[in-house]
């Protein structure tokens, strides 16, 4: 039994250490900043900014669905581009096989854009 608990003394040494660094980097600074008076809270410092100014409206404002849409078709196109470059890498070693399953793929992702294209998913007003 002693030598199973003795086992994961290594994780729980790397845990203990991990745990105390993320702790020394996150209170240090704020011990620091408070203990050198750079800690001087006031109206300007505490306002919320977007970009360098003011914000417009509150920051709990709805996004357009429309948003969502097109982050969600980046990230199906960005992986598309992703998948090929393995591809290209290994299509020596594939064969016909991996170029069909490949072309597949592709006129699938060709289907999807020519729908979203045609829904009007990629218009933005």
């Amino acid at each position: 039994m002693a030598s199973v608990a003795f086992g994961y003394l290594p994780i729980l040494l790397f845990l203990g250490i991990a745990l105390a660094l993320s702790s020394i980097f996150v209170f240090l600074p704020m011990a620091v900043s408070r203990l050198t008076g750079s800690h001087k809270p006031d109206a300007e410092k505490l306002a919320e900014y977007e970009c360098g100014f003011p914000a417009f409206e509150d920051s709990r404002a709805q996004f357009d669905v429309r948003f969502y849409l097109v982050a969600i078709l980046f990230i199906v196109f960005d992986l598309e581009a992703a998948f090929l470059y393995p591809w290209a890498v290994s299509l020596k070693e594939i064969g016909w096989t991996g170029w069909g399953a490949m072309m597949v793929f592709l006129a699938e992702l060709v289907l999807g854009f020519a729908y979203a294209w045609k829904k009007g998913a990629l218009e933005w007003e």
